[in-house]
């Protein structure tokens, strides 16, 4: 059959369509692969960024309340305006190794695999560098994508901030409440006090509902709390060797 000029452009211009597809695809794809690697990286230079202490960070979670028109409540407090109470009770409950280790503990983290693969219950391994990169920059839930972008990130912010920058910037994104962000706005909120003026027991029970501070109330503690709160007090007033690396 012969092949008129016309029908050799009309093969041309369909030959070319799926290189021109292929084309489009691996373009789009790039261009993914880079934001990915933007996303991953861009975390490690905030952490820099946050070491300057005039910069106040804000946390995933207060982003997406402001995203959903929420709004929360966030008052910033240098270190030194947290009452030491505080500091010991949120230690001595959240990362008693805080001033020894580099981010993670590393003990801790070997028993959790070690149950995992026993098939057993894992318990929480979490420091406080890891609970703060995770609130500044991951998601809430459990995942092995997650905690593998956060170890990293512990580390690096462990290396980076001095351990007093660190806690200041934990204790001012923590969640103590619906929209209720830092210290100083949980003291106000649930004990109408600032965060320089909490008593131990105050700061035992705010420690006592970190964990889950939406079923744990510290204003309004359960027996079952309570008791968890007389626990960490009692820790928080023998933590002298464990806070050196704070008040030293």
């Amino acid at each position: 059959m012969d092949i008129t000029p016309d029908s050799r452009g009309e093969t041309d211009m369909l030959a070319s369509h799926p290189a021109r597809a292929q084309r489009s695809v691996r373009m789009v794809l790039r261009r993914l692969l880079i934001a990915l690697a933007a996303l991953i990286v861009l975390p490690y230079i905030l952490i820099v960024v946050y070491l300057l202490p005039v910069v106040h960070p804000v946390s995933t979670l207060m982003f997406a309340d402001l995203a959903m028109l929420r709004g929360y409540d966030r008052q910033w407090v240098d270190f030194e305006a947290i009452s030491p109470n505080l500091v010991q009770a949120v230690m001595m409950s959240e990362d008693g190794q805080y001033c020894f280790h580099d981010g993670v503990d590393w003990g801790q983290m070997r028993g959790v695999v070690e149950d995992a693969l026993d098939g057993e219950a894992t318990r929480g391994a979490s420091t406080i560098p890891m609970q703060t990169v995770k609130n500044l920059f991951l998601w809430n839930g459990r995942s092995f994508v997650r905690k593998g972008l956060e170890l990293p990130l512990a580390m690096t912010a462990d290396f980076v901030w001095p351990k007093r920058r660190l806690m200041e910037i934990y204790l001012n994104i923590a969640e103590w409440g619906p929209g209720i962000y830092g210290i100083e706005a949980a003291a106000q909120h649930h004990f109408k006090t600032s965060a320089d003026k909490l008593t131990r027991r105050q700061s035992a029970l705010l420690a006592a509902a970190l964990p889950n501070p939406f079923t744990r109330i510290a204003s309004k503690p359960g027996r079952g709390m309570k008791r968890i709160a007389a626990v960490i007090e009692r820790r928080a007033r023998s933590s002298g060797e464990y806070i050196k690396c704070l008040y030293d």
